[in-house]
């Protein structure tokens, strides 16, 4: 384990850090601060830092009743890559998921963000589904852990 720090937005700051870190990783569908208030009430979102140094974050959607599927998305900044900060954020959004009941974790990736591709198949997860959102031009891409 590193020495991460991880904590739940709760304040303009960390949600910022929270939005700052999802609108670079996904620059195709930028949310602004009240879409993250929201998301922060209708899902487990983390903010990760390094000493003072943001890293990334991650959110888990609640599983649904009628299917049991619980999301988790783990996000790191590029220069924070490569260093074991994935597999933390991952971890903790999957125990999470699983404490809710989950019996089937997806997940999402914008089709452009390769490491963010590669680091899912490496935990398993197999694409389900590829589509675009109105206005888009990258495909998302849904995945489900095998």
């Amino acid at each position: 384990m590193s020495d991460l720090r991880f904590q739940q937005p709760d304040d303009d700051a960390t949600l910022k850090d929270w939005q700052h870190v999802h609108n670079v990783i996904i620059p195709t569908h930028l949310l602004p601060l009240d879409d993250v208030r929201e998301r922060a009430q209708l899902h487990h979102l983390e903010v990760a830092y390094l000493g003072g140094v943001l890293v990334g974050c991650s959110t888990v959607r609640p599983p649904s009743d009628d299917t049991s599927t619980a999301t988790v998305i783990a996000r790191v900044l590029a220069p924070h890559r490569g260093q074991g900060f994935g597999e933390e954020l991952y971890a903790r959004g999957l125990d999470r998921a699983r404490e809710w009941g989950a019996k089937v974790i997806e997940t999402v990736v914008l089709s452009s963000n390769e490491d963010g591709l590669r680091f899912a198949h490496q935990h398993g997860f197999v694409e389900i589904e590829r589509y675009l959102l109105p206005g888009d031009t990258i495909p998302w891409i849904d995945l489900r852990l095998s």
